[in-house]
């Protein structure tokens, strides 16, 4: 007879987990207003305003007012973007949001790239500090979530003790980049997928540079990325000449081992210094916002011709 009571004490306690799971607490701020408090937290404030007035009615006042120092119950929402843009340690698996404070900033533009999911590979080679291929990559992603995507950056490794942490070959850090895609991958599985890597060389924003786009000779969807984004290159280029239709593919074996372990189709864009005259290659003044808005569009016409043919 003890069982009955014993089973709904269990019950009601994972009924309240649950809940608590579903949303967390979040202090209301000077000047917070609720469509100010849930961009802050990532969400879109008119998907889930009737949501948050349901959780937190009774400290709300006036209808839509409010408290400062009062915690409201904020919904754990999948299309929340501290969910649809992270960034992934590659060597754990562990996740964290790629934006805090530009949240508020953010609001979602349409939803273009719903059914798209994007791994961002970032390499500065020479110039760490210089941090330009980082700040791109970062652009990018927050264009993609803007429009629907589920963006992932791998590449910014920051070891615990760097004095005691031998840093990584290669061919390890590629092995990590594949467990943590091809895991993801299957996660995703029935979506459209793309790896881009993104290495630049001793770059300078403003300077003249060349850029170069790369794809693995054996995959046909990773070809056609490569061509999208070469081809808006092309248009926006600096330089009058004439480029040749040149299919630059990849010849290094740290990117062959890549691109032959990795499930999703791939493709590498470099970019460095300007320093000869080169029809493989292709001159942009490298203004950041206006790099980071061609290379959206080659992006989103590569997933739109693909939904077109289809």
């Amino acid at each position: 007879m003890r069982l009955m009571p014993t089973l709904f004490f269990w019950v009601c306690a994972c009924s309240v987990i649950l809940a608590q799971e579903d949303h967390y607490t979040v202090v209301a701020q000077p000047g917070d207003g609720i469509f100010s408090l849930l961009r802050k937290q990532g969400l879109d404030p008119v998907k889930h305003y009737e949501e948050f007035i349901k959780l937190n009615s009774e400290k709300i006042k006036n209808g839509s007012l409010l408290q400062v120092g009062v915690g409201y119950e904020v919904p754990r929402a999948k299309d929340s973007f501290k969910k649809t843009g992270v960034v992934v340690q590659s060597k754990d698996g562990v996740e964290e949001p790629i934006f805090d404070s530009e949240l508020a900033q953010m609001s979602l533009k349409s939803e273009t790239l719903k059914n798209a999911v994007y791994y961002l590979i970032v390499e500065d080679k020479k110039d760490i500090n210089n941090g330009y291929a980082k700040g791109v990559t970062e652009s990018l992603a927050a264009e993609l979530m803007v429009h629907g995507a589920q963006v992932y950056i791998l590449g910014q490794e920051i070891p615990d003790s760097p004095e005691l942490v031998e840093p990584l070959t290669e061919m390890q850090q590629m092995g990590n980049y594949i467990e943590a895609i091809n895991k993801r991958y299957i996660q995703n599985t029935g979506k459209y997928q793309r790896v881009i890597v993104i290495r630049a060389v001793d770059v300078i924003a403003g300077s003249n540079t060349d850029v170069a786009v790369y794809h693995y000779n054996k995959s046909e969807q990773g070809q056609r990325l490569a061509n999208n984004i070469e081809n808006v290159f092309k248009k926006n280029s600096v330089s009058n000449r004439t480029y040749e239709d040149v299919h630059l593919i990849f010849e290094d074996k740290e990117n062959l081992y890549l691109a032959r372990n990795i499930l999703p189709a791939i493709s590498l864009i470099t970019l460095e210094n300007a320093s000869k005259k080169s029809k493989e290659k292709i001159a942009m003044q490298l203004d950041r916002k206006k790099f980071v808005n061609v290379l959206t569009n080659g992006i989103m016409n590569d997933y739109v011709d693909l939904e077109i043919n289809e």
